[in-house]
């Protein structure tokens, strides 16, 4: 637990260059003390980490991230770190610090003993959609067996098997400004025009023959006074995809948006896009190992699909088995009450090691 406080009083914003190259050093460091090869790749973002150990066979590779949801300065305001009744909370802790502080800690126990090989990718921004380290992470499935990411498991413990597609779009709009009242007519509205793209675009994902999507307006700008005709407008749209299909039909209809009035111009930018990770029978097969190790260990495992998005997205889109969900049971993600349980995190441990050792 020590190890984890360390990583969790580093507090690592994504974003926060110098914090994220703190944060891999000290990792790196323990890293090679267990025997692993470390290569350290600086980004604008921050710094990724890959990480090999030897062992027998085609390496399985774990992967987490370093980077968290939480300015620097909330350590020492809403969510310090704190051991209670057997719960840990603290920024990151549970998302997803706990679960980089498991593959460390069953490497640990493992050290000198026979085991797979591992290959381990944690990078500096995840939670912001990994921009610098895709193809990394596309780089590091090079000959592995399988994929396990540490982020948390369902509430009840389930891992994750599959996740919906993740895309964030910008919509731009642009019209014409003119004086709200003296001479509307020369105006065109790029404020009404968004507002009109937005109940069609809602109008076209609710339609009965795609597969259900969730949409949200995150953000809505655009205008700068109530007696001026708007000349520009954009809206920010989270997307939720349960298939690759109806993902693709809805981006490319996206892309192609049309405006509805005369003068007015559409264009939509796409900000970040985790595709769609359906379940497979590689993904069952991984599954069915981690289910006997779990039995050797006098555990049960469950898995299920999950609604959220992840680094995992694209390692299980690309057809490698994976499973995601391997960091201890606990809750509050991303919320002041981030937590997780002392116990799910010792058999998250004991979990690992089994599933490594030989």
């Amino acid at each position: 637990m020590s190890l984890l406080r360390q990583l969790v009083e580093i507090e690592t914003p994504s974003g926060d260059t110098a914090a994220s190259a703190l944060i891999a050093d000290v990792i790196a460091e323990r890293m090679r003390e267990l025997g692993g090869e470390v290569v350290l790749h600086e980004t604008s973002n921050g710094v990724n980490l890959v990480a090999d150990f030897a062992g027998s066979g085609e390496p399985l590779l774990l992967v987490g991230h370093t980077d968290t949801v939480w300015p620097v300065g909330t350590l020492a305001g809403r969510v310090p770190w704190s051991i209670v009744d057997g719960v840990v909370r603290g920024p990151g802790a549970y998302d997803m610090k706990a679960g980089i502080t498991v593959m460390l800690a069953a490497l640990s126990r493992l050290q000198g003993a026979e085991r797979r090989a591992v290959r381990i990718v944690l990078v500096c921004d995840e939670e912001i959609g990994s921009p610098t380290s895709q193809q990394l992470l596309r780089e590091a499935t090079d000959g592995c067996a399988g994929a396990i990411g540490f982020e948390s498991p369902h509430p009840d413990g389930a891992l994750k098997l599959g996740r919906r597609g993740s895309v964030r779009v910008r919509v731009d709009v642009t019209g014409r400004a003119a004086h709200a009242a003296l001479d509307p007519e020369l105006g065109v509205s790029a404020v009404d025009e968004l507002v009109d793209q937005l109940l069609r675009i809602r109008e076209f994902v609710a339609a009965p023959e795609l597969q259900p999507v969730l949409c949200n307006v995150g953000t809505v700008s655009g205008g700068t006074r109530a007696n001026v005709v708007p000349d520009a407008a954009s809206a920010e749209i989270g997307l939720r995809f349960v298939n690759a299909e109806t993902e693709q039909t809805v981006l490319d209809w996206i892309s192609s948006l049309d405006p509805v009035r005369e003068g007015a111009a559409v264009s939509a930018v796409r900000l970040s896009h985790r595709p769609t990770w359906q379940p497979s029978a590689a993904d069952d097969a991984l599954l069915e190992q981690v289910r006997a190790a779990a039995g050797a260990v006098g555990q049960q495992i469950g898995a299920r699909p999950a609604a959220g998005a992840g680094d995992t997205n694209l390692i299980g889109s690309l057809g490698i088995a994976t499973l995601d969900g391997f960091g201890p049971a606990g809750g509050g993600a991303h919320a002041v009450d981030e937590h997780f349980r002392v116990e799910s995190f010792g058999e998250r441990i004991e979990l690992l090691t089994a599933l490594l050792a030989l």
